[in-house]
């Protein structure tokens, strides 16, 4: 395995990372629908490029709990302040309205880190899946939450709403978290708050997402895929760290699709149920998700045939 001993120098954007920006009649149908009801989707925000694919495949992914993060990772655009912005109580109900009108089959619910909360937002976002639930109860729920500390109780006040994932992004290898993430972030805690989560509810998908690009040795990623699988993880992403600013953490490779293929050969052979690897995956990314509403449609058609 190659372990990179010197700073490397990306330079330009090579053309597999050159894509043309979303547009059609769907992205503007559903722009439209989002701004109606003052939401906004993280496949805007981010600027996804798979975000007319993924939403004429009937996914999306919506941030709830405000635009500021209580946390400042060295890598996410997101604003970030000591306290975030009021809690809309309508929100849950925007949300449910918004998947039904987008007519969604899968939806994932990420959220800002709300330390200034007593709960670090667990509550809301379980309303907000039941808002769905309620709505359309055939709409599969993903949420990607923030460690919430690490305080199991608020872990299980989200789960207790039953979502059909549960993902939390551990981001970078052990030895780049103090310098990637925020310090209350923790490479362990995370990995922890994942096994949590299986314990808990154990049906339930548990997924997680790895950033490269940002000077981790293939040795290092085997470690967290080795990791993951310790803490009960069943689906892995990767996909290439971008710089959203000057002022964030620079990229050091730009990781070529064949490493990325290795990656995910690796992956599947440690026992992942599910891997998506590729220089435009991103923890919210359409293959995953369709690879997992089709496998919990099984087993949602399997329990109703026994019963």
């Amino acid at each position: 395995m190659s372990t990179p001993t010197h700073r490397i120098t990306p330079g330009p954007k090579p053309p597999w990372l050159k894509v043309p920006v979303p547009q059609g009649a769907t992205v503007h149908r559903l722009t439209r629908e989002l701004r109606e009801r003052g939401l906004h989707t993280v496949c805007e925000e981010a600027r996804c490029p798979n975000m007319g694919e993924c939403w004429d495949g009937g996914t999306a992914t919506f941030m709830v709990l405000g635009d500021t993060c209580t946390r400042g990772c060295r890598f996410c655009a997101v604003k970030t302040h000591s306290q975030g912005t009021p809690v809309d109580a309508e929100e849950p109900t925007k949300v449910a309205d918004a998947v039904v009108a987008m007519k969604l089959r899968y939806v994932v619910l990420t959220m800002v880190d709300r330390d200034d909360l007593d709960d670090g937002g667990a509550a809301h976002v379980a309303d907000t899946v039941r808002a769905i639930d309620a709505r359309d109860p055939d709409v599969l729920v993903e949420v990607l939450t923030g460690d919430f500390q690490g305080d199991e109780r608020q872990l299980r006040t989200l789960l207790a709403s039953n979502p059909d994932v549960f993902a939390h992004n551990i981001e970078t290898v052990l030895r780049l978290t103090p310098r990637v993430r925020d310090q209350r972030c923790s490479y362990v805690q995370s990995l922890r708050v994942l096994q949590q989560a299986k314990r808990i509810a154990p049906d339930i998908v548990t997924k997680s997402s790895i950033m490269v690009g940002l000077g981790e040795s293939d040795r290092e990623i085997d470690q967290a895929m080795d990791d993951l699988r310790e803490h009960d993880v069943d689906v892995v992403t990767f996909g290439q760290y971008l710089r959203p600013t000057i002022k964030h953490l620079p990229v050091k490779e730009h990781v070529t699709p064949a490493r990325f293929k290795a990656f995910e050969q690796r992956a599947r052979r440690k026992g992942f149920l599910y891997v998506a690897s590729g220089p435009l995956v991103r923890s919210s990314y359409k293959a995953a998700e369709y690879y997992i509403e089709g496998m919990l449609r099984r087993r949602r058609e399997e329990a109703s045939h026994s019963s």
